[in-house]
């Protein structure tokens, strides 16, 4: 089961998760996340190493997030993970509020690959990521959507999710250009996603993940985050960004 480079899913089933205290459902989308081998969170290369954070007021010039729903969008590879552990090293973000599909199909079915690969598997994983962000958003606090969305049919599940609670929609994109996301993919040694894969999900990302689009769908606000292209490390460009 995986996205397609038409930008749907193959397989999979749409079940409904009720939403606390909200008395409704959220239609959920199952089987957007790749292959179903637990992917461990690598460590933040020493040369990134984004070290303290001074507290205080914020500089003029940075890209303020509300609190409310931030959705991750961008391909494997993309820089999404090292990005969000600088926000978490600097105090940015709290650890709880990431919400991470990988993460929770590591914690459900650890080293056990063949199970993690089913539609029943999926289902409980996205049930649990629904359920998470639930309750982060239910509380008034942030919840990160971290995987990849970049298909229409995963960020509209979310974006529902927070209307429910008349939460913001901040969509963060990742989007290198391709010789620069395979380098990283290389650079990653990751033995379940190809380099066929990363181009595929960037494909699919490029027809369906535009700015405007993702406006259309319900984003209140998308911003680029900057990368290798720009120059631009994951520590440099956390500091960018101010979550309020």
């Amino acid at each position: 089961m995986k996205d397609t480079p038409e930008g749907g899913v193959q397989g999979e089933a749409v079940p409904l998760v009720p939403v606390a205290s909200q008395g409704s459902q959220v239609p959920v989308e199952c089987g957007t996340a790749r292959n179903g081998t637990p992917r461990p969170t690598p460590a933040v290369p020493s040369s990134e190493d984004p070290g303290p954070e001074p507290h205080g007021p914020a500089p003029s010039g940075l890209t303020r997030v509300p609190a409310g729903l931030v959705v991750l969008v961008g391909p494997p590879a993309s820089g999404k993970s090292s990005f969000v552990r600088a926000l978490i090293a600097r105090g940015l973000i709290d650890e709880d509020s990431v919400v991470s599909s990988d993460e929770i199909r590591a914690e459900l079915f650890g080293t056990a690959p063949t199970e993690a690969r089913t539609d029943a598997a999926d289902a409980r994983i996205f049930h649990e990521r629904d359920r998470r962000i639930v309750a982060r958003l239910a509380g008034g606090h942030t919840a990160v959507a971290e995987s990849t969305n970049v298909t229409s049919r995963a960020r509209t599940r979310l974006i529902a999710i927070a209307r429910r609670f008349d939460s913001p929609v901040t969509v963060l994109r990742f989007d290198p250009d391709l010789d620069v996301l395979l380098e990283q993919h290389a650079e990653r040694g990751r033995t379940d996603i190809t380099a066929a894969d990363v181009h595929a999900f960037a494909s699919v990302m490029a027809r369906h993940a535009g700015t405007d689009q993702l406006r259309s769908e319900g984003a209140h606000v998308v911003h680029d985050v900057p990368g290798r292209r720009q120059g631009v490390t994951p520590a440099e460009a956390a500091t960018r960004f101010s979550f309020i």
